[in-house]
């Protein structure tokens, strides 16, 4: 019998990259995916469930599809994408209703990986050169959604002590580059001129997109208990960073920045949540051999993400990018999955 899967935010990015990539191995055997918004990508195998942002109807589910592996793909990672109850909605509510159905009495969950952030270490002039996954945040959070992220993990953590039967995987994902997917670096980095904090070239990691989904496939598929960081090695000064992906660079005062970027910010020009300011002024960087340790292995380092985000810009720039986005709709989907119209095994 092949796993069965449940995967969280299927509406987003990484939720309908992940089931796809899922969908192409044999030992999945049935993948359901739930979200408030509809996947953003065609998935052939994968069962389309539209539920409330808390998952309150996750019990019924799990129970209904005994499904024994649920990925959460669905915590927020930035302050500004969503009024603040929402964001405590989705990221301590969801969470606390998904492991709820996952510890249940009779429940067939039997693996859960959660997507988490690096922000949960926060950014300021104490950190350490690396973080380790034991060491602790040297001040306490600022932003709601470092503060909503923390309380999540805290939740997690209890779960896998109260359930030692339940393989608990949590990945810490530094800042996310690729050629597809949009993040608070990725539109920073397209602008013509890049901000940067007067006096401050901070040290950053980053993260292909690839190499995040890769990430999350080789937990589902393997055994991998535990709390680990997830970055390309290295690290590159964000004044390299910007030289590599060709952009000048603009100052903005180290005294009231967060002042300074709200026109912008309200002008639609640039949007820099408190967070990443923090990281362009204090910069972080974690430590990934843990993961490495379990036999993952990365296609990008640090660098070689910047890069390759820097060849896609200039390939962008070149040819544009007017490839028609996919638009769910059941009827369609369905049509495709079931009608007998449909010639399978076409080879």
């Amino acid at each position: 019998m092949g796993m069965r899967i449940l995967v969280t935010g299927l509406g987003t990015f990484w939720g309908s990259h992940l089931a796809q990539r899922l969908e192409a191995h044999p030992d999945v055997e049935m993948i359901v995916g739930l979200d408030t918004e509809e996947p953003v990508l065609p998935l052939e195998r994968t069962e389309f469930v539209k539920a409330d942002s808390n998952y309150s109807i996750l019990d019924r589910i799990v129970r209904a599809t005994q499904v024994d592996t649920i990925l959460h793909t669905h915590l927020v990672v930035g302050s500004t994408e969503l009024p603040g109850r929402a964001l405590h909605e989705i990221n301590v509510i969801g969470t606390m209703n998904l492991l709820a159905a996952a510890g249940a009495a009779g429940s067939p969950v039997r693996k859960v990986i959660v997507k988490s952030s690096t922000l949960t270490y926060g950014a300021n002039y104490k950190d350490p050169y690396f973080f380790r996954e034991s060491m602790p945040r040297t001040r306490a959070p600022r932003t709601r959604v470092e503060r909503s992220l923390l309380e999540a993990a805290s939740f997690v953590r209890d779960f896998a002590i109260d359930n030692p039967h339940v393989t608990v995987t949590k990945l810490r994902f530094t800042n996310v580059l690729g050629d597809d997917v949009t993040t608070a670096f990725s539109r920073a980095l397209r602008l013509p001129i890049v901000p940067e904090i007067l006096g401050f070239d901070p040290r950053l990691q980053f993260t292909h997109e690839d190499d995040v989904t890769g990430a999350l496939v080789y937990a589902t598929r393997n055994d991998v208990p535990g709390v680990f960081n997830i970055a390309g090695d290295g690290t590159l000064p964000w004044s390299e960073v910007c030289a590599i992906v060709g952009r000048r660079r603009i100052p903005l005062p180290p005294l009231l920045t967060q002042w300074a970027v709200e026109p912008l910010r309200l002008a639609r020009i640039i949007d820099l949540p408190p967070e990443v300011l923090s990281l362009l002024r204090y910069g972080r960087a974690v430590d990934n051999s843990p993961f490495k340790r379990t036999g993952f292995r990365y296609q990008y380092s640090t660098a070689g993400t910047v890069d390759a985000f820097a060849r896609s810009l200039r390939l962008e720039t070149a040819v544009g990018s007017n490839s028609p986005s996919y638009r769910y709709e059941r009827d369609v989907e369905t049509f495709f999955r079931h009608s007998p119209a449909i010639v399978r095994d076409q080879g």
